[in-house]
């Protein structure tokens, strides 16, 4: 078994991180009460630009709250991305709506404004745009599509701290949006999520709903059901030390990025680059490979190496839990048969990139 030198993703833990969480040890505040839980809040809401966020305990359960603060629920449907993770679509699942999935633009790799308009029901409820990997949707489009037709529009920013669109950072756009702070995220809590909003009432909703339906002023009444879906004292403090390298790890994470489109130049590789006026956090740095290599044989001559890497993800469709009827994604599916993520954690130097970019270049 040849030692993994190069893995596609690991936590950049530099920080205040054993500090702050000994600082809950030593106050016994572990649970979800305890002072970093709003300072984390607080302070990542602020760096976005919101009025209001919430801590959760990971980014699926804040779509599911999204999902439910906006009233999402059975009979409804939500235009989502078929090319995206698996969360994204469950949770409107959980709701008991239903996914209508949309294809890809071709040069993002982002939901199509377009299909979106094409796929608009009487009961269609709202968008769910899906910053993939890091690259902003087309938000000036969405927006327009969701006011013009009286929709929600709900930004999964799992994969896109930091990401910035006409200047402005994604997760302002919409109703409401979400954030995923998973081991593998630009800046992670271990497990952990964030829905930010700028509706008071809707930030009010989904904060009762989180902390299992307890009423705001009676102890131990519960007028909603609700959910047990807080986040740690514990996690929240690595998140605040985390949050105090977000420049520094953003601005390592676009020098790697940098470095694979320098050192792929002229090669059959197509690297993800950004497209239009925006800001690509590069949380992950994906190619697609030419159609006729193949991406298993290419996979295992680098694992040989101690290179790490995954495929693009499944497009929902084609997933036997979602597929309910033949559907045809023509861009998603091309995109998911050639696309590869490679290594793209902070700690990455020009030598390590070079070092990838020639494995990839001598199979």
């Amino acid at each position: 078994m040849v030692a993994i030198k190069y893995p596609v993703y690991q936590p950049s833990l530099n920080g205040n991180e054993k500090k702050y969480v000994n600082e809950c040890l030593d106050s016994s505040w572990i649970s979800s009460k305890g002072k970093f839980v709003n300072l984390f809040e607080d302070q990542f809401s602020n760096f976005v630009g919101t009025k209001y966020g919430t801590a959760v305990s990971n980014g699926t359960v804040a779509l599911h709250l999204a999902l439910l603060g906006l009233g999402i629920g059975e009979g409804d449907e939500v235009i989502v991305p078929t090319l995206t993770y698996i969360a994204s679509v469950n949770s409107i699942t959980y709701t008991n709506a239903k996914p209508v999935f949309v294809d890809s633009l071709e040069h993002t790799w982002q939901i199509d404004p377009e299909d979106v308009r094409r796929k608009i029901t009487s009961k269609t409820k709202a968008v769910m745009a899906v910053h993939l990997y890091g690259h902003p949707c087309n938000m000036e489009a969405l927006k327009k599509l969701c006011d013009d037709h009286n929709l929600f529009l709900i930004e999964d920013c799992a994969e896109a701290i930091g990401s910035k669109y006409k200047g402005q950072h994604v997760g302002t756009f919409g109703d409401v949006a979400t954030f995923s702070f998973y081991g593998n995220k630009t800046i992670t809590t271990g497990e952990g999520g964030m829905v930010l909003t700028n509706d008071g009432a809707l930030h009010d909703r989904i904060v009762h709903l989180k902390g299992q339906g307890l009423a705001k002023y009676r102890e131990y009444w519960h007028d909603a059901v609700g959910y047990n879906y807080r986040m740690t004292n514990i996690c929240a403090a690595i998140g605040v030390a985390q949050l105090e390298q977000i420049d520094s790890v953003l601005s390592k994470k676009r020098q790697i990025a940098d470095w694979y489109r320098e050192f792929l130049k002229d090669t059959p590789f197509v690297f993800h680059s950004e497209s239009g006026d925006v800001f690509h956090s590069y949380w992950m740095n994906t190619i697609l490979l030419p159609e006729e290599m193949d991406r298993d044989d290419l996979k295992q001559f680098l694992i040989d190496k101690g290179i790490e890497t995954r495929p693009m993800f499944y497009p929902i469709h084609t997933m036997p839990i979602y597929f309910k009827k033949y559907e045809k994604h023509q861009v998603a599916d091309r995109l998911a048969r050639r696309g590869m993520n490679l290594p793209s954690f902070p700690e990455l130097n020009r030598e390590d990139v070079l070092q990838i970019t020639t494995a990839l270049k001598t199979f």
